[in-house]
């Protein structure tokens, strides 16, 4: 398969979607953006579309980050589902999904920073995507939004934190706000740039210090995601 990623920040890393593609020998190619690299014109060579997260949201204007731009990602991202590749967005990413759909992004009633439990609603408990995860499961998250809905997307998975963790907006377009990608080497990388997020961490519900983050372990969600995408892979050569 024909993996491209979409990394906005350095410090936003593939992480286990990288480590996933990797040990399936699929042809990775990266628009990382930060560093001045170009979007794809269109999803033509692309068969598995991830776009990562960012401190940015999808109404950041170039003006304001002069490289994300939210409309052409948008436009790259519609043309993926268009022509029935596979899709997933992490967190800025599953906004930019959303956005893309024509459903808004939307602020999440909690911030949410460190590992706390997701859990499968009735809708995600029938999906045969997520019959292996268990009903409530410990994941990673660094956000404070969450992606829109259109008429069509269901709510897999929820957090007591935010409504909307995992959407299925079609059968291989899924939006991921949680972070099930985050390693030890990742989590260093964020908390380097969240000093100030961390530093407040008290003042939150959802917020874990520096020591708790660097004291989880984020390989069960890993696992748990390379069971996912080893599903989507196949139902995408399967169509």
């Amino acid at each position: 398969m024909r993996v491209h990623f979409i990394v906005h920040e350095n410090f936003e890393a593939p992480g286990a979607y990288e480590t996933w593609a990797n040990n399936h020998g699929h042809d990775v190619t990266y628009s990382r953006v930060y560093a001045g690299d170009r979007l794809p014109a269109n999803a033509e060579d692309i068969d598995f579309l991830i776009v990562m997260g960012g401190p940015q949201d999808p109404s950041t204007t170039l003006e304001e980050c002069p490289h994300f731009d939210a409309k052409g990602e948008q436009a790259l991202i519609a043309s993926a589902v268009q022509t029935g590749k596979a899709v997933i967005g992490i967190c800025l990413g599953s906004q930019l999904i959303g956005e893309a759909l024509g459903a808004s992004f939307a602020h999440s009633p909690e911030k949410e920073i460190g590992k706390f439990p997701i859990t499968l609603t009735e809708e995600g408990s029938k999906d045969e995507m997520f019959s292996h995860f268990a009903s409530t499961l410990e994941v990673g998250h660094w956000h404070n939004d969450m992606p829109g809905l259109t008429s069509e997307a269901k709510i897999i998975a929820y957090s007591e934190g935010c409504p909307r963790q995992i959407v299925a907006y079609s059968d291989r377009v899924f939006g991921f706000q949680c972070h099930m990608e985050l390693t030890l080497e990742v989590v260093e990388m964020l908390i380097a740039h969240s000093e100030k997020d961390l530093s407040r961490a008290a003042e939150y519900r959802f917020v874990n210090t520096p020591e708790e983050l660097r004291a989880h372990d984020y390989s069960e969600m890993n696992q748990v995601l390379f069971g996912f995408l080893d599903k989507l892979e196949a139902r995408y050569k399967a169509a």
